[in-house]
Parts: structure tokens; C-alpha cells; sequence
């Protein structure tokens, strides 16, 4: 699988995004740092960045409207043909059109045990709350201030002669360690069979009336007490490929799929002479809307029609 390309959004020194960088000089590292980007031109991790070979880009954001600046940089991290972005000490909001542009593509890092303690002022809030432990959390990043599923966290202890500022030098190592680590897992998620049938899972069992079942050794889904659907192939019958199997309206259409894309598309063996078509999983490219227009045509090809027309009543309500 290809490295995925990151790009770092920073708005000082920029020391979670030179943790960032060195994780990805190891071998074996998924990712890739391909640009650093600042709403700071003077931003002190920007000539860190450059002398680690980096491309930079920095514009002030000063007299500018949020989704107006937010549009440039958008557009440099388009350029770069990044596939995540990470921020790393970047002290803007994001605006909702942004943010919505890279939906479960941006992480943060942010310096408390969240959901405890969103927003500034972390540590003193921590020490004066009297907690035996502060810490960090990478999260996925949402329209609300530190508010999206976390990803991985750090607890850090507080000592009893603690202030702010020594107990922020010490999540900040945590930080170091934390983020690279939560952000390699994240961007090869897709390469995690469990991972990945769990997004097959939530789809399949949200359309009407279909339950988990067994389909020779494989998860299958089902509509209660009638045909499969779909099927979860994992390795199956030794082919090497995670796949979802689903249902065509014949040969006519499978050879059509595979001649559109036959890297995503296969004819899956015992299967395929029934109208099913492989789906690839493992490619790391995954469009779960498409999944989940697959898993509805399926569930359309096999449901009685007496289940296909009280789903389409309900859905003109």
C-alpha cells in the first residue's frame, strides 16, 4: 500500500509536527510528510520544516474572513495531493466548509484527557481540579471545538509540586510519542480487516428487516429469514483479497464492472456463476458511499417485493 501524504498545519514552533516528521524517516512508517503549512509566515517551524526538505506554505490570516482564508490553504493542501492533514499547534478554528471538505481526514492533538477540558488552559485546569492525571488525545477533528472521536491518549501523572507549566513540558513528550503512533494507526486503518468490517456491519444492518448471519465461514448479511445480501470475504478460498460480495442483475452487468475497473471489481469464485460481484476492500482507497449504494441495490435485488414496497413507502415519509 502506498505511503499515505500528510500535510501538517502549524502556527509556531511546530514541535509535534518534528515528531511527526522523524516517526516518518523510519522504515516502514505509513506516512509521509508533504507539506507544512502556517497562518504565521514567521512561524519558527516553517525554516524546520524547509531544512528537512519539506514544502512550506505560509499566509497571515490577519484581516481575513475564516472560510476566506481557509479556502487558500484548502487549496495548497489540494495541490500537494495530500490525503490527511494533521494539526500540530495550529491555533485556528476551522471553518464548517473546511472542515466538511475533509471529513474524517483531519486530526489534532490536544493536550488534555478529552473530553475533560476542551479549548485553552489545559494543565492549570487539570492541577486546580485536583486530578491525579493529566495527558494528551489525538482525536478526528469535527465542526465542534475538540469535540470528534478520540483516537488514542496519554495520561500523564501530576505531581504534587506541579504547576502549569511544568506539567505541560511533560504531556508535550507524551505528545511526541502519542501522535505519530495514533496517526500511522489511523491511515492504515483501512488495511485492518476488523476495521473494515465494521463499516460493512454498520451499512448492511442499517437497511430494513437484515440481521448478521453465517455464509460458509464468512460474516454474511441477510434479509430475517431470507437470502443473502452481501457477504464480509476475507482471504476466502485463499484469493488473497478482502472483499464485500454483493448481488448484480447478472453476467451482463458483472462484465461491465470488471471491464470499468478490474482492480476494484472481480468475479469472486462459487459466486459469481449466481450474479455476485467482488468488491475490494484492501485497496486503501475506499468510497463507503458507493459501499453502501452497493449494499442498498443488493438488498433491493434480494428482498421480497412485499420488503421493497413498505420500504418504499416509509422512505416517502
Amino acid at each position: 500500500m502506498a505511503k499515505a501524504r500528510v500535510a501538517v498545519l502549524i502556527s509556531g514552533r511546530g514541535s509535534n509536527m518534528a515528531a511527526l516528521v522523524y516517526a516518518a524517516k523510519q522504515p516502514g512508517c505509513p506516512y509521509e510528510i508533504v507539506l507544512v503549512a502556517a497562518n504565521d509566515p514567521d512561524a519558527a517551524g516553517l525554516g524546520f520544516a524547509a531544512a528537512e526538505g519539506i514544502q512550506t506554505f505560509a499566509h497571515s490570516h490577519k484581516g481575513m474572513k475564516r472560510a476566506e482564508f481557509d479556502a487558500i490553504i484548502d487549496a495548497e493542501l489540494r495541490k500537494a495531493k495530500a490525503d490527511y492533514v494533521a494539526l500540530a499547534g495550529y491555533m485556528r478554528l476551522l471553518s464548517p466548509s473546511f472542515v466538511d471538505g475533509w471529513a474524517g481526514r483531519i486530526i489534532n492533538i490536544h493536550p488534555s484527557l478529552l473530553p475533560k477540558y476542551k479549548g485553552l488552559d489545559t494543565h492549570e485546569r487539570a492541577i486546580d481540579a485536583g486530578d491525579s492525571h493529566g495527558g494528551c488525545s489525538v482525536h478526528i477533528v469535527t465542526a465542534e471545538l475538540d469535540d470528534g472521536p478520540v483516537l488514542a491518549q496519554t495520561e500523564v501523572a501530576i505531581l504534587a509540586d506541579d504547576n502549569a507549566e511544568s506539567l505541560a513540558a511533560r504531556v508535550l513528550i507524551a505528545e511526541h510519542q502519542t501522535y505519530s503512533r495514533a496517526l500511522a494507526a489511523y491511515v492504515t486503518r483501512e488495511a485492518d480487516p476488523a476495521w473494515l468490517l465494521e463499516q460493512v456491519r454498520a451499512r448492511a444492518l442499517a437497511l430494513p428487516s437484515s440481521e448478521e448471519r453465517t455464509s460458509h465461514g464468512s460474516p454474511g448479511f441477510a434479509i430475517a429469514g431470507g437470502k443473502f445480501f452481501a457477504t464480509f470475504s476475507q482471504h476466502h478460498h485463499g484469493d488473497g483479497k478482502i472483499a464485500l460480495l454483493v448481488k448484480t442483475s447478472g453476467a451482463e452487468e458483472q462484465a461491465m464492472l470488471v471491464e470499468q475497473d478490474e482492480e476494484l471489481y472481480f468475479l469472486p469464485p462459487y459466486y459469481a456463476p449466481s450474479g455476485w460481484i467482488g468488491i475490494r476492500l484492501d485497496l486503501g482507497r475506499n468510497d463507503w458511499d458507493h459501499i453502501a449504494a452497493w449494499l442498498q441495490k443488493s438488498w433491493d435485488i434480494c428482498a421480497p417485493a412485499k420488503l421493497r414496497k413498505a420500504r418504499s413507502i416509509a422512505d416517502e415519509f
